[in-house]
């Protein structure tokens, strides 16, 4: 976690390649584009679709055809339909009081720096690791966007006991304020334990009617059941160094959830995320077409 995540820097690209690249939008980050340098943008754009043999061995088209058929079926289906589910849900918990917003593992998220005018009044803790935190402030100040005065930044580990102190210790959060968690991405390479122990900590300190929002890979998802897009995801994370580590049947997701004091509010498997983020764009863009991926759950959880 030390190191600078190839998943997030792709991650950012996915959205920022999305938003450049559509009219329609299933999700519009309109930062994420300058986070990233030139460098990086074009590299990843290269590598890529020179890889197209992987992605689809009988593909037969010029690279950026290429680019774009990786894209819109691997790379970006999962971010932009978890920022959406997320951010949707966001919008709705400040409407009924919540005045925080937690987001785990930050990494390039961007959402304070677009954040629309309901969001002014919370208060937004970006947490992540301290170098993952120094390299987004970098890129940030050399893209000149601005810092937001309701942003903060804590630095944790989550593979580590204790990853909260920093957070607790941080004199604008207050664990008696109603609180909003993103845990997005995290459940993958975390062990079922880690992740455990991160629920049971989280409501330790979030007051009643706090809410986590999160996606994780099912049951199927690193087995012989699994899609094909799946099995590639996972094939893919694993050369990078960031290898999947853990999957969860809903059945256990709800016991996880419970031990620690949250019920599932809302639970979205992929058709049922397809039909809510991706059919509006599909019906505009049917050459385009693009559908949640293989596999991958998504839930918000209440503290009751």
């Amino acid at each position: 976690m030390g190191q600078k995540s190839m998943t997030a820097l792709v991650s950012a690209f996915s959205r920022a390649y999305h938003a450049e690249n559509n009219e329609i939008k299933i999700f519009n980050d309109s930062v994420a584009r300058a986070i990233l340098t030139d460098g990086e943008y074009h590299l990843i754009s290269e590598s890529m679709a020179s890889g197209i043999g992987f992605f689809h061995p009988s593909f037969v088209g010029d690279a950026q055809q290429a680019l774009r058929w990786i894209v819109d079926n691997y790379l970006s289906p999962t971010p932009l339909a978890r920022a959406a589910f997320a951010e949707s849900s966001l919008g709705t918990a400040v409407r009924i009081g919540a005045s925080q917003y937690l987001i785990f593992a930050a990494g390039y998220d961007t959402f304070a720096y677009r954040q629309p005018d309901w969001a002014k009044p919370l208060t937004i803790f970006e947490i992540d690791h301290p170098a993952t935190a120094a390299d987004k402030m970098a890129r940030l100040q050399r893209a000149t966007v601005e810092i937001p005065e309701n942003a903060r930044y804590v630095s944790a580990d989550f593979t580590s006991e204790g990853w909260q102190t920093s957070l607790l210790q941080e004199k604008t959060f207050s664990s008696k304020r109603i609180s909003f968690c993103s845990l997005l991405g995290l459940s993958y390479y975390l062990t079922a334990e880690q992740f455990k122990d991160m629920i049971a900590a989280t409501g330790d300190f979030l007051p009643k009617g706090s809410s986590l929002v999160f996606d994780y890979p099912d049951q199927d998802a690193y087995t012989n059941r699994a899609g094909k897009r799946a099995r590639k995801q996972a094939q893919l994370a694993g050369g990078t160094g960031e290898a999947m580590l853990a999957s969860y049947s809903y059945k256990e997701m709800e016991r996880l959830l419970s031990d620690s004091g949250f019920l599932i509010y809302e639970h979205l498997a992929p058709d049922e995320m397809t039909k809510r983020f991706f059919a509006g764009y599909n019906k505009f863009n049917p050459q385009y077409s693009m559908y949640a991926f293989d596999n991958v759950n998504y839930c918000l959880a209440v503290k009751n």
